[in-house]
């Protein structure tokens, strides 16, 4: 299991669908903001350092909490929830693919669950953890009930 904190002064908020188009020859062209880019090395400098030696080959469970500084205009408590933008799905985008590329696992489709939090806090940062998934036989029992609306296959 990988797991780590790393305190940030601000929690980027680019997303990895924030691309700039330019037409050439009547083409379009999609081409990184430079805000982009800047996120990009950002998160890799920050997961490199944590990187596996080698990928991980399997299923995995990827946890972030992204902790947001305390806003000055409002009381909020440290810990409490960020219910407002950015949305969890886009804070996380950019990210996977940067632990993708530092070398966390050879594509993002790798990551069967993950767990996003937003809070709030004194100290802004990520908080990553990373762990492989082992085959579950409990796992799939519990699904065949589901399915089954909870009934056993002898009742």
């Amino acid at each position: 299991m990988i797991d780590f904190f790393q305190p940030l002064d601000r929690i980027p908020t680019v997303t990895a669908q924030m691309k700039r188009v330019d037409t050439r020859g009547g083409r379009p062209r999609f081409f990184d903001s430079p805000e982009l880019k800047q996120t990009r090395q950002l998160f890799l400098r920050l997961l490199r350092p944590h990187a596996p030696q080698e990928p991980f080959k399997g299923p995995v469970s990827l946890t972030t909490v992204w902790i947001f500084p305390l806003p000055k205009a409002r009381k909020v408590k440290p810990g409490a929830y960020k219910i407002t933008k950015p949305d969890t799905d886009n804070l996380l985008k950019l990210f996977k693919d940067c632990m993708a590329e530092a070398g966390y696992f050879e594509n993002d489709s790798r990551v069967c669950r993950e767990t996003t939090i937003k809070v709030y806090d004194e100290q802004p940062g990520i908080v990553v953890q990373v762990e492989a998934l082992p085959a579950d036989a409990k796992l799939w029992e519990t699904l065949a009930k589901l399915k089954t609306g909870g009934q056993d296959d002898e009742d």
